[in-house]
């Protein structure tokens, strides 16, 4: 969900197919516009939305053609995370008492969109640091900071995946694998994303088994505080880690309240998703408790 490839990108991609002799400097070029950061302050959802997937398959094609281009690998990762969560998840969530169906295909198309984000992840952390993979299963792995955002959006798209995929054993087993893959960005940069790291370590171990409540609370904590409270996720984020599993219906509307002044006191793309979300859940609220 990142800013619209100009003509600069549409010229560039002819030249590319076309294969003429400049080819890997205009791949390089391509490659660092795609992954520049834009778009973050869109307030319509819909017009980002339409953006979206055009922007995903052209920046997908270009890391084809550089693997090793780590800030490319990372908007890759995030966007079809992003993309996955914000719209086709949502979508599936809202349909659920109106067409199962088609919320079960929603939710299909969403775990293999994170399934692949997740991928992109794994292959760049693997590129970077060959035998990455094993060094994660054998608890010997690290991530370096340019590596931390990667290694971010890869946990949070793997963990995504699992969560939608309960009746898949084999899946469901890699959860400890994401959740070490967090923990590892976090043990470098806790204070990634404005508190997205944070927040992600909080529903992890909320969501784990034998997980503590304190401590994930204690890590939403953190994401607050590293947010100053402009990161409505961090909010929503504790509302469906800590409150709707404890039943707290007073608690559960008090973070999403907040969610919403957050969402509405900065005001990019990030937190206009999760104000709609926010506002969903509390027009909902009576068939959660």
């Amino acid at each position: 969900m990142r800013k619209l490839p100009g003509l600069f990108l549409f010229a560039a991609l002819s030249l590319l197919l076309a294969a003429c002799s400049p080819r890997m400097v205009l791949v390089k070029a391509m490659a660092d516009e795609l992954a520049s950061p834009g778009g973050a302050d869109e307030e319509d959802l819909g017009l980002a939305r339409d953006a979206a997937a055009f922007h995903l398959k052209l920046s997908e094609q270009v890391l084809r053609q550089m693997p090793g281009h780590l800030a490319l690998a990372e908007a890759v990762t995030g966007g079809f995370t992003q993309y996955a969560y914000a719209f086709i998840a949502f979508d599936a969530e809202k349909q659920e008492g109106k067409d199962a169906r088609a919320a079960q295909r929603g939710r299909e198309r969403a775990a293999r969109m994170y399934v692949r984000a997740q991928r992109h992840a794994m292959a760049a952390l693997e590129a970077a640091q060959p035998g990455f993979t094993r060094a994660l299963a054998a608890g010997s792995a690290r991530v370096p900071v340019e590596q931390v955002g990667l290694a971010y959006w890869g946990a949070a798209a793997w963990a995504a995946a699992i969560s939608l995929s309960k009746d898949k054993p084999d899946t469901v087993a890699d959860l400890p694998l994401a959740t070490t893959l967090a923990q590892l960005a976090y043990a470098r940069d806790p204070g990634h994303g404005q508190g997205a790291l944070a927040s992600l370590m909080g529903t992890l171990e909320a969501a784990r088994s034998g997980g503590s409540p304190a401590q994930a609370a204690a890590y939403f904590d953190r994401a607050a505080a590293v947010s100053g409270g402009r990161n409505a996720g961090v909010f929503v984020g504790r509302a469906e880690a800590l409150a709707l599993p404890a039943g707290d219906r007073p608690g559960f509307e008090a973070l999403l309240r907040q969610a919403l002044v957050a969402a509405d006191t900065t005001r990019d793309l990030g937190n206009q998703v999760m104000r709609e979300r926010a506002q969903w859940l509390l027009d909902t609220i009576d068939d959660r408790f």
